[in-house]
């Protein structure tokens, strides 16, 4: 079975806690990202989605000047890169998300999106589950 070191993106583009929203937006734009992770000393400390942008920076009025601190989500999800693909869909299925960081002694090393379990044929049903059940939760 795969271990999620052997499928993760290992170069994540990143924000630090106190650069701008519209720094982090650029940075997702460039890289064609809806998430980004914060991470200050090369310890993760949260992540900036595009869904957190449009409902705690755009929908509150705040401008572009906003601090990725004030704005992130801060209930993190990871997973480590020796845990097996079926391990990680799981998890991602079981908080509902798209993007689980993966992070190894306090540091982050990689990141593996929902695609990335989808690719590998060992994990297709269970990301195809993770997705499912990500689906279902979010529509009202």
């Amino acid at each position: 079975m795969s271990s999620v070191k052997d499928t993760m993106t290992t170069q994540v583009a990143t924000v630090s806690p106190n650069q701008t929203i519209q720094e982090a937006a650029s940075l997702m734009k460039q890289h064609n990202v809806g998430a980004i992770p914060v991470v200050e000393q090369g310890v993760l400390k949260g992540m900036l989605t595009d869904r957190d942008i449009a409902l705690r920076t755009t929908a509150q009025g705040r401008d572009g000047q906003t601090p990725v601190s004030e704005v992130m989500s801060t209930e993190l999800v990871s997973g480590n890169p020796n845990m097996s693909l079926e391990d990680a869909s799981q998890l991602m299925a079981q908080h509902q998300i798209r993007r689980l960081p993966i992070v190894d002694q306090n540091n982050l090393v990689g990141i593996v999106a929902l695609g990335d379990l989808a690719v590998n044929q060992m994990s297709n049903e269970s990301a195809g589950s993770a997705l499912t059940n990500i689906s279902h939760q979010n529509i009202h």
